[in-house]
């Protein structure tokens, strides 16, 4: 496990310590990429455990919408970032190349988990979430009590993508901009979500530099295809 850096519990998980076989050895996380579901299930326990509380795991669409859990274990409708303020809730956020972002408000004791892909990004996932977090204080609008860690991901060395995708991209978040070592376009999805957490005035940002098409103890579907996930949790506490 990588601690995330917060004043809450908080990790992101890596590849290692599950049950699941190749080639999503071992703590795969995800039931939607073929595993067997009984290791998944195996796997979630084990970081249930870890985490003191039932653990969340949010169902990704690539888009902006913002579900609000109340309850520990609750199954959450789809979407891209989960929040809650009630403590022993733990929310997940899977990937394998997008990123995991984990977030907490001291202002109010919510905490979120997004996942952040190309797509969201572009349509605002990051700002979505922050806003809702901003909701739930009812009024108090000052965000330097927010913290955000920004898991690991596919790095702009390696996020190889069509050059007028990047111009698309990079005309929304510039610091997306990147060139693989082949001088080929590519995108840095993490550098540009600490650019914009703090234009949102976060300041208390920490941040994952461990590549995951690089690093083998992480899971990364442009690397291997057929893989499993890993997840960043957080726990409100």
């Amino acid at each position: 496990m990588i601690d995330a850096g917060l004043p809450v519990r908080a990790f992101f998980t890596t590849r290692d310590g599950g049950v699941s076989v190749p080639p999503y050895e071992s703590l795969n996380l995800a039931v939607h990429v073929g595993d067997e579901p009984h290791a998944v299930a195996t796997n979630r326990a084990r970081v249930a455990d870890h985490a003191g509380v039932p653990v969340s795991y949010l169902v990704a669409e690539h888009g902006i919408a913002v579900a609000r859990l109340t309850a520990p274990g609750e199954s959450p409708p789809a979407a891209d970032a989960l929040v809650t303020t009630v403590p022993g809730v733990g929310l997940a956020a899977i990937a394998a190349d997008c990123v995991p972002v984990l977030l907490h408000d001291s202002a109010s004791g919510a905490v979120a988990a997004v996942h952040a892909g190309r797509e969201g990004l572009f349509a605002g996932v990051i700002d979505a979430t922050v806003a809702a977090l901003l909701d739930i204080r009812g009024g108090h609008r000052a965000r330097g009590q927010m913290r955000a860690s920004i898991g690991p991901a596919i790095c702009g060395r390696c996020y190889e993508v069509p050059v007028a995708m990047r111009a698309r991209v990079a005309a929304r978040h510039a610091s997306a901009f990147a060139t693989t070592r082949t001088g080929t376009a590519a995108l840095d999805l993490p550098r540009a979500i600490e650019t914009r957490l703090g234009e949102l005035g976060l300041s208390g940002i920490v941040r994952s530099h461990e590549c995951t098409a690089e690093s083998s103890r992480l899971f990364s579907h442009r690397r291997d295809g057929v893989t499993g996930r890993f997840a960043g949790i957080v726990v409100c506490e």
